[in-house]
């Protein structure tokens, strides 16, 4: 069976593009792969939190996962902390990694821009990326465009490891689903729809409210005239909710357009609303019976222990192959 990894930031609210683009796709895959789910917090101390808001956070994205639908029983659901196999094959990957490979991420140089002072961790952040992936020798990662760079990088790492030292690290491919993989904006649909975008009304955040979820659709931007028709390159906010219609409802793009024609976009809009209602209030409700329920710390330490037994293997196959002295 197949391996898939991925994971989510513990940075800020998940969004509805975080479940359409992310989290639906791990439900999918956990029924014919071998999957590792992880909480990247590792990842989100490059730069600073506050550590109320890291616990809380993190806590939140896990619960939401299993809220989801993503199962404990067949997929490990873990903090990425809790393997220290992902720190320790994240160093010795790091030493594989030149400088100017690191310079050449597009990520770091939008992260890094404008600012006097840049944390080491930024800059080698996709090193220990790597790390998360080719530790489970993954054969699959659902990654957005944003972060293919970063997978081209784990491809690199792990054929020049394999070429200095001999053949060990599968050579990971990117999972990108055709449809739904990239949500954008609310208020812009030349952005991606974003949890760090500072104007809340951009993004449908997972636990937002119904009503607070009518108020953010109905006042999302739409472009002139009134047809409900999908053409990303001349009506691209429309063309936006027509694809989250489409995930929330089960309905084709062109079975979309059928249902609206002639209607204009204020029924659109307050259809789409309670189908995105519909989908995310029983989800709601799952997340604070989990969170309520105490189930939590026992799910994320039987994922850790499930994880670090084949992550840690790897790193000592690692530091075989590299020349280290066993412990």
């Amino acid at each position: 069976m197949k391996k898939v990894l991925s994971g989510i930031q513990p940075s800020g609210q998940l969004t509805l593009g975080n479940y359409i683009g992310a989290i639906k796709n791990f439900v999918k895959l956990q029924e014919t792969h071998e999957c590792y789910f992880m909480v990247v917090d590792l990842h989100a101390v490059t730069v600073p939190q506050e550590p109320s808001s890291l616990r809380e956070q993190s806590q939140a994205i896990a619960a939401l996962y299993l809220a989801a639908g993503i199962d404990p029983q067949r997929s490990a659901v873990y903090m990425q902390s809790h393997v220290r196999a992902h720190a320790e094959l994240g160093w010795l990957m790091t030493t594989m990694t030149s400088i100017g490979e690191l310079e050449r991420m597009t990520q770091f140089k939008d992260k890094s821009a404008g600012k006097d002072s840049v944390g080491a961790g930024l800059f080698i952040y996709p090193s220990l990326m790597a790390a998360d992936i080719l530790v489970y020798n993954a054969d699959l990662v659902p990654v957005g465009d944003d972060q293919k760079q970063h997978l081209e990088l784990t491809r690199d790492l792990a054929g020049r490891f394999n070429s200095r030292y001999g053949d060990f690290f599968t050579i990971p491919q990117p999972y990108i689903p055709e449809v739904g993989a990239r949500i954008m904006s609310l208020d812009d649909a030349s952005k991606k729809m974003s949890k760090s975008n500072p104007n809340p009304g951009s993004f449908i955040a997972l636990l937002d409210s119904p009503d607070v979820i009518r108020k953010k659709i109905s006042r999302a931007t739409t472009d002139s005239g009134r047809e409900i028709r999908f053409d990303q390159a001349n009506k691209p906010e429309v063309s936006n909710l027509m694809g989250i219609y489409a995930q929330m409802s089960g309905l084709s793009l062109a079975e979309v357009e059928a249902k609206f024609e002639g209607q204009g976009y204020g029924p659109f809009k307050k259809e789409l609303a309670e189908r995105v209602v519909d989908v995310l209030e029983p989800l709601q409700q799952r997340y604070h019976e989990i969170r309520s329920s105490g189930m939590l710390e026992d799910v994320l330490r039987e994922g850790a222990a499930k994880a670090a037994g084949v992550a840690d293997r790897t790193v000592e196959g690692v530091k075989e192959k590299m020349g280290f002295l066993k412990g």
